[in-house]
């Protein structure tokens, strides 16, 4: 029932159902012009040559297969608890699934700091992505995904799944998201834990990029002071999107898939109704 806003642009490339920047051979009338010689004859509009004697052709909307390129970030992070793991997992499964339903032509990268690989569309159901991510190996596992680095395709609507909890600055995301007629949409699965802890006394955190162990003592003003960093931090990836026009969808785990994005996606037009 959902998909990604494949009608909300004009496409380029390779026969589809979507509309195109040209003219072509679907059933959606468009235009009409001079006959000239060499066009196709399928095309003549026959009743106009009865009243004029003169040729002139019919011009159909052109229909084109909408490019994907989703873009995910592998980090340990994403995978940190079962439902995280979970949400990372039906949010690649749901995106790749339903832009190949429409047509689309997908690329999938994994990206995890500086080292990078590509994923078969066609297998991630089979979830073999999950083994074979292990074998990346950034030089620095906690550093960013350096997506800059991918070859990503002119002209493609380009999807972001990330947590975003990384420390940078969210405006070079998006112009690499954007450049070369780029559409960008980002999807950030987080936790309610993660957004909204209750800590109090004594815990040892666990960094989940380096596995190191942290014990910390919280309390109410250091509660209150990771609080202000976290909306902060989402406030500026916000603030750079709504700068860039592009998409940002914070999708919670814990709610069902299809509910969290009719409320979370939907409404911000990161996917559209498919029918």
């Amino acid at each position: 029932m959902l998909r990604l806003p494949f009608r909300t642009r004009v496409w380029r490339g390779a026969a589809g159902e979507f509309s195109g920047s040209g003219t072509g051979a679907s059933m959606d009338f468009q235009d009409h012009r001079a006959y000239a010689p060499g066009d196709d004859p399928r095309h003549i509009n026959w009743n106009a040559y009865a009243r004029t004697g003169q040729y002139s052709m019919k011009l159909f909307r052109e229909e084109i297969r909408p490019v994907v390129d989703l873009v995910l970030d592998v980090s340990p992070s994403m995978f940190f608890t079962p439902e995280k793991d979970k949400r990372t997992t039906e949010l690649l499964n749901f995106l790749t699934d339903s832009s190949l339903a429409d047509g689309a032509t997908v690329r999938i990268y994994a990206v995890h700091g500086d080292a990078q690989m590509s994923i078969d569309p066609l297998a991630v159901r089979a979830g073999k992505w999950k083994v074979d991510i292990k074998t990346l190996s950034p030089s620095d596992p906690s550093s960013p995904p350096e997506i800059h680095r991918l070859p990503l395709r002119s002209g493609a609507m380009r999807v972001l799944i990330s947590d975003l909890l990384f420390p940078t600055d969210p405006n070079p995301y998006f112009r690499t998201l954007g450049q070369k007629q780029g559409s960008p949409i980002v999807f950030a699965p987080f936790l309610e834990t993660e957004a909204n802890p209750d800590w109090t006394g004594n815990y040892d955190f666990i960094d989940a990029e380096l596995k190191s162990t942290h014990p910390h003592r919280i309390e109410a003003a250091t509660l209150r002071r990771y609080h202000e960093s976290y909306k902060n931090h989402f406030d500026q990836w916000k603030q750079s999107a709504l700068r860039h026009q592009t998409p940002l969808a914070r999708i919670p785990c814990e709610p069902d898939l299809m509910p969290a994005l009719y409320k979370h996606a939907l409404p911000i037009r990161a996917l559209e109704a498919s029918k």
